[in-house]
């Protein structure tokens, strides 16, 4: 067993379908430990994810249990993957961090599909409103979204510039973040960026009711090489993580092709902003 071993959810879940096996035959601990030649203690740390399954015990389980061979092979598939990213996890290659890295990624993008729930889209914030929102006194994650901004406006003068399109619900615009000379600040700054030509941002309307990824912000990002597929970033303020399978990042641009259906065209939508704006 690894030194201070704690079980992922994954290996949890193992525990759970070894622990199901048994339980759907009605056998007991020792019972069932005795069929396979395991101690019961193994068996119950195993099942309850005190320590890793191996593959060959899961397989000597399904063996055991008659297990349909499809259904002990997909389990076996997970604990390998779950001894995969253990070994990764404590091994010595260099950990990366996605949120570090997404300001590189926003440099070499052709476009940007943004969605946020709560904030503006950090590419357009003020240092003011960043600092405001992030309500802590947090300086790496603030230099993060400072390079993310730089990012972007680098790119406004390019001869292939960076498009940016966002979408987010009224209630961005009517959270005063940092009070409201600093909002006021920043919905001007939304009205300015919004005569880019390669910048298009449409609001929600509090009307609309459920719409498409509600409360899951992402952003999708696209390249210009054909060999570099589109990548999804989501973050929290615990950490920032990338989504690259092909199968999902469709799925974000599916729902990010709802949300502007949905949302108010970019006329009625600047309209808005500039009403919120006018109440500060």
């Amino acid at each position: 067993m690894p030194k201070d071993f704690r079980a992922t959810t994954l290996e949890r879940a193992i525990g759970r379908r070894l622990a199901g096996w048994r339980n759907e035959r009605e056998l007991s601990l020792t019972e069932a430990g005795q069929r396979v030649g395991f101690s019961s203690a193994k068996l119950s740390m195993m099942e309850n994810a005190v320590q890793p399954s191996a593959a060959v015990d899961v397989m000597a389980l399904g063996y055991v249990y008659k297990v349909p061979t499809v259904e002990w092979q997909a389990v076996v598939l997970q604990v390998q993957y779950a001894e995969q990213l253990r070994t990764r996890a404590h091994g010595n290659a260099m950990h990366f961090d996605p949120a570090a890295d997404f300001a590189n990624l926003v440099f070499e993008s052709t476009l940007l599909r943004v969605f946020t729930t709560d904030l503006v889209p950090s590419v357009f914030q003020l240092a003011g409103y960043t600092h405001a929102a992030l309500q802590t006194d947090d300086p790496v994650r603030t230099a993060r979204l400072a390079m993310a901004r730089e990012a972007w406006s680098t790119r406004l003068n390019d001869k292939d510039p960076l498009e940016v399109q966002a979408v987010f619900p009224e209630a961005v615009l009517r959270q005063v973040v940092g009070g409201p000379r600093v909002m006021k600040a920043q919905l001007l700054h939304l009205m300015e960026v919004s005569e880019h030509p390669t910048v298009s941002l449409q609001v929600v309307p509090r009307g609309a009711g459920a719409y498409p990824a509600m409360g899951s912000p992402f952003t999708l990002l696209s390249f210009p090489h054909r060999q570099h597929n589109d990548v999804a970033y989501l973050e929290t303020f615990i950490k920032g993580e990338y989504v690259e399978d092909p199968a999902l990042t469709e799925e974000c641009a599916q729902r990010f092709a709802g949300l502007r259906r949905l949302a108010l065209d970019e006329g009625e939508s600047l309209e808005i902003i500039a009403e919120a704006a006018a109440e500060l």
